[in-house]
This record gives C-alpha cells, sequence and structure tokens, in this order.
C-alpha cells in the first residue's frame, strides 16, 4: 500500500487504520431532529447547530480519528429555496466546517496527552449533485445535468469548507465517477488539500450508474489529491467483495462506511428492509485484510457502532496500529 500525503499519512503510517464517524443526519433524528425536508441534515445548521456540535462531540469520544461536516446536503440553491441569499448561504455550509473544527478542539483540549496519540482530523463532506436533489438519485446517478451546471453547484462548497478549516474533504455517496473527477478538477484551486471518494452502488460490482466499480476505482486513485477510495452508505453483507475489485486495481487505502443494512425509500422518506447491521468483531478485521484502512459507519449507524469498530481494531488486529 503506497504512502499517503496529507494529514492521514500519520494515522496510516505503518498499516495504522483510521476510524471514521457514523452517521450524522440519521443520529440528529434519534435525538428528537425533525429532518423531514429537503435540506435534511444541513437544516440544522439553521435550527439547532448545537445539538450538531453534541453528536460530533459523541463520536469522537467514542472512538472516531476523523468526524464529517454537517455539510453533506448544504447546497446554496438548497439554502435558497428556504430565502437565504447567497453570502448567508456561504456562511451556513462554512458554519458546518467551523462546528466541527470547534468540537474537535474542544475534545483535543482534554485528551490531549492520553492514549489518543492524534488530534482527530475533520473531513468537509460533498455529497453527489443527486443529494440536494432529495429524491434518492445519489443511489442511482445518472442525473441529466451539465458538467458547467455541476460546477456552479460544487464550487462555492468548496470555497465555504476550505475557508472554515476543514483537513481534507469526504466525497461521499458518489454515484459516478464522472461527477468525483469534476470535483477533483476543482480542489486545484486548493493545491495542499486531500480527500478520499467514496461510491454508492448498485450491487457487489458497479457504482450507481452502473460503471464497474474497477474502472471507476481507476479513473479516480491517479488523481491529484485523491488520498484514498472506497464504498459508503451500502448494506454490510455488499462491502467484502466491492473491496475485493476495488483492492485488486489500486493500492491506495481503502475507505469502508456502510450503514445499517437498510434500504433508503425516497418516496415514502424512510429506511424499509431488514436489517444486517455491521458486526465489528467478524467484519472489521475481514475488511482491513482487502485493504480497508478507514472504517467507520453511515446512516442508521451511531457512536456505539463507532466504538464497537475501535475495539475490535485495537483487540484483533493489534498491528493495525489504530490510532
Amino acid at each position: 500500500m503506497t504512502g499517503v500525503p496529507g494529514p492521514l499519512a500519520p494515522l496510516l503510517a505503518d498499516g495504522g487504520a483510521v476510524v471514521l464517524d457514523g452517521g450524522l443526519a440519521t443520529e440528529l433524528e434519534r435525538r428528537g431532529a425533525d429532518l423531514t425536508d429537503a435540506l435534511w441534515s444541513a437544516r440544522l445548521l439553521l435550527d439547532d447547530p448545537g445539538l450538531i456540535a453534541e453528536v460530533h462531540q459523541d463520536y469522537l469520544a467514542a472512538g472516531a480519528d476523523v468526524i464529517a461536516t454537517a455539510s453533506y446536503q448544504a447546497s446554496i440553491e438548497g439554502f435558497g429555496r428556504r430565502g437565504l441569499t447567497v453570502p448567508a448561504a456561504r456562511d451556513l455550509i462554512r458554519l458546518s466546517a467551523e462546528l466541527a473544527c470547534d468540537a474537535r478542539d474542544r475534545f483535543w483540549e482534554h485528551a490531549r496527552g492520553t492514549a489518543r496519540p492524534h488530534r482527530p482530523l475533520v473531513a468537509g463532506s460533498i455529497g453527489p449533485y443527486g443529494a440536494a436533489l432529495a429524491d434518492g438519485s445519489e443511489y442511482r446517478g445518472r442525473y441529466q445535468v451539465s458538467p458547467d451546471a455541476l460546477r456552479a453547484f460544487h464550487q462555492p462548497r468548496l470555497e465555504a469548507l476550505a475557508a472554515g478549516g476543514v483537513d481534507l474533504l469526504a466525497l461521499e455517496t458518489f454515484p459516478s465517477a464522472e461527477e468525483a473527477m469534476l470535483v477533483l478538477d476543482l480542489m486545484r484551486g486548493w493545491p495542499e488539500m486531500t480527500a478520499w471518494v467514496s461510491f454508492s452502488t448498485s450491487d457487489e460490482a458497479h457504482v450507481a450508474d452502473g460503471q464497474p466499480v474497477e474502472a471507476a476505482v481507476r479513473s479516480v486513485a491517479g488523481q491529484r489529491g485523491v488520498v484514498a477510495v472506497g464504498v459508503n452508505c451500502l448494506p454490510p453483507a455488499r462491502v467484502g467483495r466491492l473491496l475485493g475489485r476495488m483492492h485488486r486495481v489500486t493500492d491506495l487505502p481503502l475507505v469502508a462506511y456502510p450503514n445499517s443494512g437498510e434500504d433508503w425509500d425516497a418516496v415514502g422518506r424512510c429506511w424499509v428492509g431488514a436489517a444486517g447491521a455491521i458486526d465489528p468483531p467478524q467484519d472489521v478485521p475481514r475488511w482491513y485484510g482487502l485493504g480497508a484502512r478507514l472504517l467507520g459507519g453511515c446512516c442508521r449507524t451511531t457512536p456505539a457502532t463507532i466504538r464497537a469498530i475501535r475495539q475490535a481494531l485495537s483487540s484483533q488486529i493489534p498491528g493495525a496500529s489504530p490510532s
């Protein structure tokens, strides 16, 4: 596995593993937040930013090395539909970064010098264009939008997150390599910024838009600033085979943060199907063996999930040097 530039480097040195956080929007809902509109977790940037900070703190206390900002579904257009001006919308996206950075700094003030050798990182969450449509498009891909429109959508989000002080970017649940490549090209405006790219998938062999996962990984893995590639928000049972396919075509660290095993019904706006939750003592060593070095949870996972993942890394894979 190749060396990784940027802030993840010390956490991944010598076979280290990085624990990501878990679901944000679904954890906010579990704590009583009403996220029934199209802004999803970004609504709390307006209504209750303190609750976002509380969830960040709890994931850090559970053992997360990286927390992601509440910006996955935030956009200039989405806030505009709520009557906000462009400057006000930019300020809210920047606020998502500042909330996470402040939570991290408060945590580290007390954790410094304990068993945690590395200061946690803040990843600016960049959802695909389809996430802002709030119709499940990020799990299907192939939305009919021009490259220029996609650039206009993503550029101000990158600017606001960078201004808010994030350590790196998380391009999450991208249904196509094409859109991910466009965002990576925009990142040239911040030459020191690094990112991981994680795809949404349609099955155990393809990303959401139908491209073979091997081709999607090859497209992004060699791009400037990409430090890891993988999958998120998919049933845990699907992760192993996808990681195996990815591991054959890249030596970058792989990323895996599945959901609870249920499927999102965008029409009914609810989770359906039987849950097949992450089984950390079984899944974590297997995924680590397939090249996964960034491990966490997505929708409907909780701080308890993250605590179990860290415990599995510490006890099941002593050589992994979990940070």
